[in-house]
């Protein structure tokens, strides 16, 4: 009899459910999108009952097309640096959740480096005193929402990542969880102990008791409740925060593979295996995944804000394209970008330049500019936006792609020719949710082994370069231009 494994990713705009086959095939899918609320310029929010509501919909979806009998269990994926907290009887949240592209903590940010935290943070963290990352919200709560945070202290209200969220929901309020992916990216984790900082924790003034226990990213972790999801009762097996996940699913299981998502934002991850590498030059240390006998796995990490939500901006703010999958064909009407330079900081940058002040800059308009310029100039910003990172890291031949804009010809024919490298597709894109599914299968046993995995992994097609490299460094030059004007704005 075949088995199966579920896998939620609830991502920053919807959710995604997946029935992975035991050959590592998607067998079935659901979808179910959720609105984005944002009740001041650089604030984003989310509601949680919507995060939770979404779930059921889309997994509903998913198992219409399956027999449900055999699912062997559940892997979870989720937007990562999103804080939520939640009553832990009624698990209603007294609060929308501050998602991880909010930029509201950028003052607390700047005290915090001037009263001397940052170096110490990094050092423990691996990260940057950056709006990004989730202790920055936790401390903004702390001072803006004093009557809230009581009861968080109190013990009444826990603190999560929306990893967390969905497992007390689908336990009926039983399991206050998370694994290391996600703990590490919340400021409040010390990479080297593998554990939750009482001294960070004091830092952001964050209790500890109201933080999730921390699990193995596989293995034996909760079991849902059938009266709370869906009459499904089924072990919780796996989870990963969804570029960590992407990393898993992408097979990248040996020290100096590298994946790059391209979702919301991109996100570009290499394994550096046991040892915790340290950059110099704008990226991350995060942890990767922890096996069931206590492994740590870490890697190296280039976060890119906006990429994705570039191109729906053009779609719903600017309305001059009808759909993302309509990008390619217009921006293919023309043989260049003409010059227009869109640097897409819609929300700061991130990595390697980390400036929550940076704003989104559009250069080189002209009379001549069409609406097919500026989506082509917008998939170039993505393509520049990774180059800017895969700079910073070791040199490589090829680099893994996944991620909805993957499906876009003309991005990974650009993307390829910025790098300079083979841009390789796998046959399956949806790679976030499939590391989830894999993680449970290995929780589960569905699978026995990452050598088992790697063997399911299939190439769609690969992008080499092509063109000439003086013309694609001399608009990387023009980029680099622009960057810095758009980190200039907030002195005009």
């Amino acid at each position: 009899m075949s088995s199966s494994i579920l896998a939620i990713d609830a991502g920053t705009t919807g959710v995604t459910a997946v029935v992975v086959s035991d050959a590592g095939d998607i067998i079935a899918k659901g979808y179910q999108e959720f609105a984005q609320h944002f009740p001041k310029p650089g604030w984003v929010e989310h509601a949680p009952e919507e995060i939770w509501q979404a779930t059921l919909e889309a997994t509903r979806d998913a198992l219409k097309q399956v027999d449900a009998s055999q699912l062997r269990g559940i892997g979870i994926t989720n937007q990562r640096e999103t804080v939520l907290l939640w009553d832990r009887e009624t698990l209603g949240s007294p609060r929308r959740a501050i998602v991880w592209q909010d930029r509201r903590t950028a003052d607390i940010c700047v005290r915090m480096r001037e009263e001397g935290h940052e170096e110490r943070i990094t050092e423990l963290t691996g990260l940057r005193l950056d709006p990004y990352f989730s202790g920055t919200k936790l401390r903004w709560l702390a001072e803006q929402e004093p009557r809230t945070w009581g009861l968080v202290e109190e013990g009444r209200y826990a603190v999560g990542t929306v990893d967390s969220y969905l497992i007390a929901r689908m336990t009926r309020g039983l399991h206050h969880v998370t694994d290391v992916s996600n703990a590490s990216r919340t400021l409040l984790f010390d990479l080297t102990t593998g554990d939750w900082s009482d001294e960070l924790c004091g830092l952001f003034g964050v209790p500890r008791d109201a933080l999730p226990d921390l699990v193995p990213s596989w293995g034996d972790i909760a079991v849902s409740d059938p009266r709370s999801f869906l009459d499904l009762e089924l072990p919780i097996a796996g989870i990963a925060g969804d570029q960590q996940s992407a990393l898993f699913g992408q097979t990248c299981f040996d020290p100096g593979d590298a994946k790059c998502t391209y979702g919301t934002g991109s996100f570009i991850l290499t394994n550096t295996g046991s040892e915790l590498v340290r950059s110099d030059a704008g990226l991350l240390s995060t942890a990767a995944w922890r096996s069931p006998d206590g492994e740590l796995t870490y890697a190296l990490e280039g976060a890119i804000f906006v990429t994705g939500a570039a191109v729906q901006w053009l779609r719903d703010g600017l309305q001059i394209v009808g759909s993302a999958a309509e990008t390619q064909a217009v921006a293919s009407t023309v043989d260049s970008s003409d010059g227009v330079v869109f640097v897409p900081a819609l929300t700061g940058l991130g990595a390697p330049h980390w400036d929550p002040h940076a704003r989104g800059t559009i250069l080189g308009l002209t009379r001549g500019t069409t609406r097919a310029h500026l989506v082509r100039a917008t998939l170039e910003a993505i393509a520049f936006e990774v180059r800017d990172v895969i700079d910073t890291m070791p040199a490589r031949d090829t680099l893994k792609v996944d991620g909805g804009a993957c499906a876009n010809d003309l991005l990974c024919q650009i993307q390829a020719d910025q790098l300079g490298v083979t841009v390789d597709r796998p046959r399956l894109t949806e790679t976030t949710a499939l590391g989830a599914a894999f993680l449970a299968g290995l929780g589960t046993g569905v699978w026995d082994s990452t050598d088992q995995l790697r063997d399911t992994w299939q190439l769609d097609r690969a992008f080499t370069p092509s063109g000439d490299r003086a013309d694609a460094d001399a608009a990387h030059r023009r980029w680099t231009e622009a960057v810095e004007r758009s980190k200039g704005w907030a002195q005009l």
